[in-house]
């Protein structure tokens, strides 16, 4: 058996059309089983389109990309994914949206009836499973979506700034709260941000891409002990990683007046 859950191996990615867009450029990576690994990078510069990759929703041009050692052509099995919005169903309640994956897979219900209580109690939730979207703040509606990504048991979780869209107190809760369930379940784990602070808190790696062609400028190791507390961001140790990964995009004129709004990065969150 592979220790990768993920294996990317000069993985290219190129949109057909006149234009022929360029996404990612030789992207080679191994992430072994269980690790939590922050994507950051400016916008456009093709992290999202990585993660679709990994995820079968989009076909790779060139090279090799396998998860768990089989060769991504779909969906892999035992995968979960939680995106920007939460996508939850405004006519079903809680329980009945975290459950849409097994209804999907046309799996039996019944059976899961533990595992949504166990999911929405790791959550803080349980007094919410009857309750509907529209009946809950954003962090709740997330907390909800991360349950549903979790409900059957994924090796690989996928996130795609899954915390953009909220505000920047709730934004850190769910940090907290997030790094709290990853320690309960040790899925692996691929997040995509554009915080730089983010990234370092959350991540045992920081792959740093470049901008469009997507490549891996560095893969940073965290060497941050567990649980974090968001009072570990005033730490000299958690500022010299912000600092390095901060310089690397000014190197390339990114975190500049005007540049920073266009490149979409967040230097002290």
């Amino acid at each position: 058996m592979t220790q990768w859950a993920v294996a990317a191996t000069d993985v290219r990615k190129r949109y057909p059309g006149a234009a022929g867009v360029e996404a990612l450029a030789s992207v080679s990576v191994e992430v072994p089983r269980g690790r939590f690994v922050s994507i950051l990078g400016p916008s456009g510069c093709g992290k999202s389109t990585f993660l679709r990759c990994v995820a079968g929703l989009e076909t790779i041009s060139s090279g090799d990309l396998r998860v768990e050692g089989v060769p991504v052509q779909g969906p892999p099995d035992g995968m979960g994914m939680v995106f920007q919005r939460d996508a939850l169903l405004e006519w079903r309640s809680v329980r009945r949206n975290i459950l849409l994956p097994v209804e999907f897979a046309h799996k039996l219900v019944a059976a899961y009836a533990d595992k949504v209580r166990a999911l929405l109690a790791l959550t803080g939730l349980e007094k919410f499973a009857e309750s509907y979207p529209r009946e809950l703040s954003g962090g709740m509606r997330q907390r909800a979506a991360i349950c549903r990504a979790l409900v059957d048991d994924p090796k690989l979780l996928l996130m795609d700034e899954p915390f953009g869209a909220l505000d920047a107190l709730t934004r850190d809760q769910m940090n907290v709260e997030l790094q709290r369930i990853w320690m309960e379940t040790r899925n692996t784990v691929l997040f995509v941000t554009h915080g730089i602070a983010e990234a370092v808190f959350l991540g045992d790696v920081v792959m740093v891409f470049s901008p469009r062609p997507g490549r891996i400028l560095e893969t940073i190791e965290i060497d941050l002990p567990r649980p974090r507390p968001l009072a570990l961001r005033e730490t000299p140790q958690f500022g010299e990683y912000v600092r390095h990964i901060r310089g690397m995009f000014q190197n390339m004129g990114l975190l500049d007046e005007g540049a920073r709004a266009a490149s979409g990065l967040e230097a002290v969150r």
